[in-house]
């Protein structure tokens, strides 16, 4: 909960040009997340997650549309 109340005061008074996207997970996707990352020596999860979304969007961009 004071975890929360503090990422609720940084997003509030430290303004950043990036967009930001929340959103919730179960435990089984965070864990295969979380191995990911530590596979691949990413520092955050935030970069995990910005990895594993680009190059799934470049892979749904390259299909042909039906």
């Amino acid at each position: 909960m004071v975890e929360d109340l503090l990422k609720m005061i940084y997003l509030n008074f430290m303004p950043t040009k990036k967009d930001i996207l929340n959103f919730a997970v179960n435990a089984d996707l965070m864990k295969r997340l979380d191995d990911f990352r530590f596979e691949n020596r990413i520092n955050t999860r935030s970069e995990a997650i910005r990895r594993l979304l680009d190059e799934a969007l470049k892979k749904y961009e390259k299909k042909p549309k039906e």
